[in-house]
């Protein structure tokens, strides 16, 4: 039986950089401890779980795809975090929400049965993007409702700005533990922590059900589209064998209108990428994904799904007899 496994909640605006800090912890991880990530996406093809992925044993990842992981007593919460429980026997536990969700309900729930005593939940961590609010970004509502309860901010994205900048920031903000970030680095000793765990109460993991899986085929991307609130995720997922055309593929994403992330891990013509962009300036970095090719996008207004694909082919092609 699975009993107070510390749990993390890392939450955040959209591409403040939670999946690069989550990314960093796992390189800190001791080494014989095992450790999960449970990660939430807006979109339905499950990229955060692809860019996380490492050469390591003792991490297992599992995803919630679609709309908003607040929502811990709905079924697919209760699926995907039992099955990833049962299946890694956790350590330690890291939940990511999604950047459109809200960390404050969430961390509410995840001290209600049917998890209570089965996770200790610690203290929120609210990541953000420093280089916005100083540039006069406005923080999300769920994201503002969040500061109530977070334990202490990460101002990530800080490398731009002065000391000057950073006193205008620290000022706007509530008066809470803060640390200023690169790259989402952050030593696993910042996080906040509780003293204690109330044991008393034990239950026993609801049991998972079977899902249907979806077949990729060699020749036909899988495409997926999901929209609430006004935001719109279309994404693809590819046979491993396609490769992508990287110059291509920026040029595109740099002409796309409404477009606010793009995620992907794919096949170029240099090998196996990962990238997880706001701006367009974050660079690609190699990934032990193999899997399939994976790109999501993430739009401000509703898009032609099927003009993006089109698109998309574009940039890409498939080789011959393999």
């Amino acid at each position: 039986m699975l009993e107070q496994i510390p749990t993390h909640v890392i939450g955040g605006p959209l591409g403040a950089g939670k999946t690069s800090l989550i990314r960093d912890l796992l390189a800190q991880r001791p080494p014989g401890e095992r450790w999960a990530v449970l990660v939430n996406e807006f979109g339905q093809v499950g990229l955060d779980a692809a860019l996380l992925a490492a050469d390591a044993d003792g991490v297992a990842i599992g995803e919630v795809a679609g709309g908003c992981l607040c929502c811990v007593n709905g079924a697919p919460f209760q699926v995907g975090l039992a099955r990833l429980l049962r299946k890694a026997r956790p350590q330690r536990l890291f939940i990511e929400p999604s950047g459109l969700g809200h960390p404050r309900t969430l961390l509410r729930q995840l001290g209600e049965a049917p998890w209570r005593g089965v996770l200790a939940p610690q203290p929120l961590l609210l990541v953000l993007d420093a280089a916005a609010l100083a540039g006069g970004a406005a923080l999300p509502e769920a994201q503002q409702d969040a500061l109530a309860d977070a334990a202490l901010l990460v101002l990530n994205k800080s490398e731009g700005l002065d000391e000057e900048a950073r006193e205008r920031l620290q000022a706007s903000l509530p008066a809470l533990p803060l640390v200023w970030t690169e790259q989402g680095r952050l030593p696993f000793a910042n996080l906040p922590f509780v003293a204690g765990f109330d044991s008393a109460t034990t239950t026993e993991l609801p049991a998972p059900t079977a899902e249907l899986p979806v077949l990729l085929t060699r020749t036909a991307p899988l495409r997926q589209v999901h929209s609430d609130g006004g935001h719109q995720a279309v994404g693809w997922r590819l046979h491993a064998d396609w490769r992508f055309r990287r110059a291509a593929l920026e040029a595109w994403l740099a002409g796309l209108d409404g477009l606010l992330r793009a995620k992907a891990v794919l096949h170029c013509e240099d090998g196996w990428l990962a990238s997880n962009r706001v701006t367009g300036a974050e660079p690609w970095r190699p990934s032990a994904w193999r899997r399939d090719n994976r790109l999501e996008l993430i739009f401000a207004k509703e898009q032609d799904p099927q003009a993006l694909q089109q698109q998309m082919l574009t940039c890409a092609w498939l080789p011959d007899g393999q």
